[in-house]
């Protein structure tokens, strides 16, 4: 693929290259990378991966840490949030199925 990069995570291609190569724009996509299709050099289409329901962990920690800091302390849960974690995955025990692009 003939494409120009622009940033880490963003490459440009014409329509061309992507009428002539989709499924390695789209294992780019999987990647994460950021595929911008343009037409007479103006961007007309972008390509990416959707983005999951709910946070990454990665933010979840950064946020429990905040409010660490906020608070001074380090939150403890109480003596039923185990039995309450413990009933939401009883819950939902249906199989994993996730996408095709998982």
């Amino acid at each position: 693929m003939n494409a120009m990069i622009e940033a880490m995570a963003t490459v440009r291609i014409t329509e061309a290259e992507l009428a002539r190569d989709i499924h390695a724009v789209l294992a780019q996509v999987q990647e994460g990378i950021e595929v911008i299709v343009e037409q007479d050099h103006r961007p007309v289409a972008l390509i990416k991966t959707p983005q999951g329901p709910g946070r990454k962990l990665s933010e979840c920690i950064a946020l429990a840490k905040a409010y660490e800091a906020n608070l001074g302390y380090a939150p403890v849960p109480d003596a039923g949030f185990a039995g309450d974690v413990q009933a939401a995955i009883d819950a939902h025990r249906e199989p994993l199925n996730p996408p095709s692009w998982d």
